[in-house]
């Protein structure tokens, strides 16, 4: 058993081995405070491989909160999506770090046991896998460490807590190792390339220590790898087959004839070299794709498809695509399609989401899907996978910052983006088809958002930094790196790279492209659309809204919902009243709309001494008469006050009176003629 500790800005770690999880072949126990994780690592048979089978699962247990799962089953079940989410960062930052070949079957288990609400336990989580990993004698070429990074008044705060989040003008993870920075996702409002570029970097030199921290740790010997026993001169042969024929097809700018092209040469290839070893073949033919496209870039200064490194491809753009929905754009850039459609809804269709830390609503939701037939490709339909929740969830975080607040747009708003064709960035194009389908909708957003993928090609001291990334540019190249803002600063971002990590002048040169590449984008969107529609669509609901008095809640809402019931059916409408007794009242016709909320109004008012109101006798008696002032509520004009002898001789029911309220006693209204 080990034990090493220390503080990181204001926080007691502690990372603990050999007492918890001992047959898995590495794990750690990490505390943060009152936070702690549990991360396992453990590995298949150690063999070679074009791909490596990692799988990262990220786990809260409702019981670290002291909570009892809600629903039926009363037990955790399948990933939420906020755990798919961390699982997938803890993935992409840990994936660069294995040998290139290394085959064997791994799983990270990241379990949170305990948690003291005060911040996330996602961080915490990181630091755990990496040391588990680091432990297990994998060829794991980290440790790695992970900080979330806030911008409080211009401060960089590192780890900050939840109520320091809310102040924050940033909220962006990034991990890195000891010598570069590995991965960075998160959201900001509007932060400037240069002024975020600077948190990164301070960022990653303060991880420093938990780096050191994992390197006391005892590591079991590394377990040797067996290297692929080629054939050589079967590799050479096999090479200088394909060369001239994966050069010239690579050149071909369409996604499909490039792909058929490609397939062909590497069926004949196969033919060609029938009764060799297959793998042989396979492994040479994407070598050579890789280095050629590689070798475009950087020796030719070519690209694919005839563009040069800060060109971006041909858009168009169209508004109000689909007739019948409340907001629409179909965004195309080059080969990559997106259909994005807006719904408004009522508050209570707000998702509702019970987390460790307290059950809390989402007004705004952005959902993803990219079907099989947007890369030509037949597969089953089995609901959203983790990339397209990830996905989703960029885009979400992008158009977040511009987001109206409730209070001065009572929607729910949900986007789904539908990828109809990909070669490359279809979350980016969810992201400028979202912006231009919000403001299609009449959504008042506080600027154009529009984001852009960059790419990167990398051979020792050369390097290229591609705008605008295609999909084999992605596949074959070393970074991708998205970028989402307004014309005055970054919302959004997510960078994955395939190298040992990323340094600040290559990180730069990126976002100054990206920052180029946004304005152009924002710049063709501006021209179909300049700002939000005054008007929505006849299609959305109207909504007004009004507060009540908390005390008039339950004679609004009437015995058993009797009221409220009756009111919707005369007006057509949908009313809903929450406990602070905001009335919020929608449909599709603003005149009904507009009746509705008079008459809630005239229900729920406060009778006032001295104010005068027209009223209606609703019934006679010999000492006075009652007349109805408000809704519901009579007070009674005492026959003293008329200079009749009897009460039936100055009204009869259903008359108009005006009147003047002298006092209110509980229910007891006093009036006077006005």
């Amino acid at each position: 058993m080990k034990k090493v500790e220390l503080e990181f800005h204001g926080k007691k770690i502690t990372i603990e081995t050999g007492r918890v999880a001992r047959q898995a072949h590495g794990s750690a126990l990490v505390r943060c405070d009152n936070t702690v994780v549990l991360a396992t690592a453990c590995h298949g048979e150690i063999k070679t491989g074009d791909f490596l089978p990692l799988t990262v699962d990220y786990v809260e247990k409702t019981y670290a909160a002291g909570k009892i799962p809600g629903g039926y089953f009363k037990r955790e079940g399948k990933l939420a999506e906020r755990e798919i989410l961390i699982s997938r960062l803890i993935d992409r930052a840990c994936r660069p770090l294995f040998p290139k070949g290394f085959g064997a079957e791994l799983q990270v288990l990241v379990t949170v046991l305990s948690v003291d609400g005060t911040a996330e336990s996602d961080i915490p989580a990181f630091l755990a896998a990496s040391s588990a990993l680091t432990l297990s004698g994998l060829p794991f070429e980290g440790p790695i460490a992970a900080t979330r990074v806030g911008l409080i008044d211009d401060k960089i705060v590192l780890n900050p807590t939840f109520d320091q989040l809310s102040k924050s003008r940033m909220d962006l993870v990034l991990a890195g190792t000891e010598s570069a920075v590995l991965m960075v996702e998160g959201e900001a409002k509007e932060v400037p390339e240069e002024q975020l570029l600077d948190a990164l970097f301070y960022a990653h030199d303060e991880l420093q220590p938990l780096i050191a921290l994992q390197k006391e740790l005892d590591r079991k010997p590394l377990i040797s790898v067996p290297s692929l026993d080629r054939d050589e001169e079967l590799v050479a042969r096999v090479t200088n087959y394909l060369k001239p024929l994966v050069k010239e097809a690579i050149k071909s700018p369409e996604k499909k004839v490039r792909g058929y092209e490609l397939a062909k040469i590497k069926s004949d290839a196969q033919a060609e070299f029938a009764g060799e070893e297959e793998a042989v073949i396979k492994d040479a033919f994407e070598t050579v794709c890789y280095d050629t496209l590689r070798s475009m870039v950087l020796d030719e200064g070519k690209r694919i498809d005839g563009r040069d490194f800060t060109t971006v491809r041909n858009i168009d753009i169209e508004v109000g695509f689909l007739p019948r929905t409340h907001g629409s754009a179909l965004f195309t850039r080059g080969e990559t399609q997106a259909i994005v459609a807006t719904t408004l809804g009522m508050e209570s269709e707000a998702q509702r989401l019970d987390n460790l830390v307290g059950e809390t609503t989402k007004e705004f939701m952005l959902h993803y899907n990219f079907p099989p037939f947007s890369v030509g490709e037949v597969k089953p339909m089995r609901g959203p996978g983790r990339r397209e929740i990830g996905h989703g969830n960029l885009a979400e975080r992008a158009l977040k910052a511009v987001m109206p607040s409730t209070k001065q747009f009572p929607y729910t708003v949900r986007i789904v983006s539908e990828i109809t064709e990909s070669n490359g960035s279809s979350s980016m194009a969810s992201v400028c088809g979202g912006c231009l389908s919000l403001m299609d909708a009449g959504v008042p957003v506080k600027a154009p958002v529009a984001g852009i993928a960059m790419g990167l090609i990398k051979e020792g001291n050369k390097h290229a930094v591609l705008t605008d990334i295609l999909g084999d540019e992605d596949h074959l190249g070393d970074m991708d790196f998205k970028v989402c803002g307004t014309a005055e600063g970054i919302t959004a971002l997510q960078m994955d790279i395939k190298i040992k990590g990323l340094n600040r002048e290559i990180m730069t040169q990126a976002l100054k492209q990206a920052l180029d590449a946004r304005l152009f984008i924002l710049g063709r969107m501006v021209e179909v659309l300049a700002e939000p529609r005054k008007e929505k669509s006849k299609y959305a609901p109207c909504m007004e809204t009004l507060k009540i008095p908390t005390d008039k809640i339950r004679e609004l809402i009437g015995p058993g919902g009797k009221k409220i019931r009756a009111l919707c059916e005369t007006f057509g409408v949908k009313i809903e009243v929450n406990d602070a007794g905001i009335v919020t009242i929608s449909g599709t016709d603003s005149e009904k709309i507009e009746e509705a909320k008079t008459t809630i109004d005239l229900m729920t008012q406060q009778v006032e001494v001295n104010a005068v109101y027209n009223g209606i006798v609703v019934k006679l008696a010999d000492f006075g008469a009652f007349i109805e002032v408000l809704p519901g509520v009579s007070g009674l004009l005492h026959i003293s006050q008329l200079k009749v002898d009897k009460v039936s001789d100055a009204f009869k029911e259903g008359d108009e009176v005006s009147v003047k309220v002298t006092a209110v006693d509980g229910n007891r209204i006093r009036l006077v003629p006005a």
